[in-house]
């Protein structure tokens, strides 16, 4: 076995190598090689550059095998060489061990084999934040609160979301034992839950978020099912009367070409460009992929995008925005121009490898610069990279000369005459900034948290009417459910003066009270009603949602004007007008593990 993972590792190392490393200088050889002569002689520098990598490496392991002081764990080694290797190509080129390429393909197939409950961690451990509605996780009794503690009899009181997850997650069908702590329980309670199929959409929620506008989070990836997802909600919605759509891909990681593609064609006209891809082997001559729909959705469109948007989302995202129809509303989006291919290894393990590059429909390359090589600096310090972008794209007169930006990318002219920029993402049409916290919001999602678990266990003298005794699914929250009260804001205070561990002042907790009361209210409806409904409760208060419902109308004058061929220039309300609360420095909340 670990004979084979060597060998594996020298096969890959040498054939990536003259895939990948050489390729500048393949590119060149190429251009010079005219005749059979030359052609043999490149093969055979390529067959010596081979054989003297794989020499080097056996040779490495050979002094490593023969000299070192303690035991050798040669498939952990191997991983760490191929994963080198790979991110001297580029940062999205990875190794995938045996688990964590099963979890891929999970991923993809849209979804995998576990028990259906969202855990998150917290101060002192990892808690079920929410239930999915029937699965064995639901059909067992966990509930919003629980706090794992056991998982198949091993002390999981510190361990990460992730560890949670590798230890829940497995075979279909096998049993997991689980041992939580619940509120208002002095023992702990054990479950013997049978994994099963649980259910990952790319759609997350849909519903109508105002009088004739729908809403539709499709954060999930574009996976197999993306598309098939996204006509059905449109359809439900259609049936409650929506007429525009406010359609989120904040925080899509990506994912499968081909829906990016269909649900581009959802919304533009029969045969416009989405996108066009060009790489080493099958994409040596540009390959362009045009919409297919037959009767495309013709409502007002604003997409809303943030710094993690990225990939097959930035596809969509490019297309909407080079063709005008409709607005992208948020922060610039991450960047992600290159295609990967997933290849498959010996052992189960698997990569993902840079095949091409991908273009919008007017030709902008959106993958951002990682010549650093600071894999740091590309995927967290990103937001303060971005290209400096002089005014908002979809502002400038269609005369704007490509010049007049005090920027080095270069520009392209697109629908309605309006001009955008290459390299560092999309740019949205009208910047705005999300829901923001401080370290004192930070304590206060801790705080509301706890607090409403004990709520909705009804262990809260005078407040057990908020008990939770069973989660009501696919319940739009209504603004009698639940109301926060001056009973349950007085309950709260007391609360955090008991918990000192919270490090909150009530001075703060005054300073702050519309945060705190969202907080309260997302909190205790989704352990009422679930995490899509709670969802529901923080849009409302969502500074870039709201103001991607307010540009609508400016949406539908763009998609007028490119049908009716004529320029426009659109004058847009400062966005700050739009926030509910101060604008302060971001605090990002962890991210749910669904298991």
């Amino acid at each position: 076995m670990n004979r084979a993972f060597t060998f594996v590792a020298i096969v890959i190392i040498a054939t990536a190598t003259l895939a990948g490393g050489l390729q500048s200088r393949s590119a060149r050889r190429r251009a010079a090689t005219s005749n059979a002569n030359n052609a043999a002689l490149s093969a055979a520098a390529d067959k010596y550059e081979a054989d003297r990598i794989e020499g080097d490496y056996q040779e490495a392991i050979s002094t490593v095998e023969e000299n070192y002081a303690g035991d050798i764990d040669y498939e952990k080694a191997t991983q760490a060489a191929i994963q080198g290797m790979l991110f001297t190509l580029d940062p999205h080129s990875v190794y995938f061990s045996t688990n964590e390429f099963r979890k891929l393909k999970e991923d993809q197939a849209s979804s995998f084999y576990g028990i259906g409950v969202q855990i998150l961690r917290h101060d002192d451990g990892v808690y079920v934040q929410s239930v999915v509605d029937n699965t064995p996780a639901s059909r067992a009794g966990l509930r919003f609160g629980d706090r794992i503690i056991e998982v198949d009899g091993k002390n999981a009181r510190d361990w990460s979301s992730d560890e949670v997850s590798k230890n829940v997650r497995g075979e279909r069908g096998k049993e997991v034992q689980i041992k939580v702590e619940r509120a208002g329980n002095q023992a702990a309670l054990n479950f013997k839950i049978v994994r099963d199929a649980v259910p990952l959409p790319s759609i997350r929620n849909a519903f109508m978020i105002g009088p004739a506008t729908g809403y539709i989070g499709l954060i999930g990836g574009f996976q197999r099912t993306t598309d098939d997802e996204l006509r059905d909600a449109i359809s439900d919605l259609k049936k409650e009367g929506m007429r525009q759509l406010v359609l989120d891909l904040r925080n899509n990681p990506g994912g499968l070409l081909d829906q990016a593609i269909d649900v581009s064609s959802e919304f533009l006209p029969r045969d416009k460009v989405v996108v066009s891809v060009k790489g080493r082997s099958e994409y040596t001559r540009p390959a362009v992929y045009k919409s297919t729909g037959s009767d495309p959705e013709d409502m007002p469109l604003v997409v809303i995008i943030n710094r993690n948007t990225a990939s097959a989302s930035e596809i969509v995202a490019g297309a909407i925005q080079d063709h005008g129809r409709g607005l992208v509303v948020g922060e610039t989006s991450f960047g992600k121009g290159l295609v990967q291919h997933v290849f498959q290894l010996p052992f189960n393990t698997g990569l993902t490898l840079t095949t091409a590059r991908y273009y919008t429909p007017y030709g902008r390359s959106l993958q951002r610069d990682y010549s650093s090589g600071s894999l740091y600096d590309y995927y967290v310090r990103h937001d303060q990279t971005d290209n400096q972008q002089a005014i908002q794209p979809g502002q400038p007169s269609p005369s704007e000369p490509a010049t007049s930006r005090a920027t080095n990318a270069p520009a392209f002219r697109t629908a309605a005459g309006r001009i955008f920029y290459g390299g560092g993402g999309i740019t949205p049409d009208i910047e705005a900034r999300p829901l923001t916290a401080n370290a004192v919001r930070g304590r206060i999602i801790e705080a509301t948290f706890y607090f409403v678990r004990q709520l909705a266990a009804g262990t809260v003298a005078g407040l057990e009417s908020y008990r939770v005794e069973k989660v009501e699914y696919d319940h739009a929250p209504k603004s009698t459910d639940f109301p926060i009260s001056d009973k349950m804001l007085e309950a709260f205070h007391g609360f955090v003066r008991q918990d000192s561990a919270r490090h909150l002042q009530e001075a703060q907790i005054d300073a702050e009270i519309e945060f705190v009361k969202l907080r309260l209210r997302a909190e205790m409806i989704t352990a009422a009603f679930g995490a899509d409904a709670g969802q529901r409760v923080l849009l409302e208060s969502d500074p870039q949602a709201l103001r991607a419902i307010g540009v609508l109308p400016d949406a539908k004058r763009l998609a007028e004007s490119v049908r009716n061929g004529t320029p426009i220039s659109l004058n847009f309300k400062p966005r700050n007008q739009w926030s509910p609360f101060p604008s302060l420095p971001e605090l990002e909340e962890p991210d749910e593990i669904l298991i």
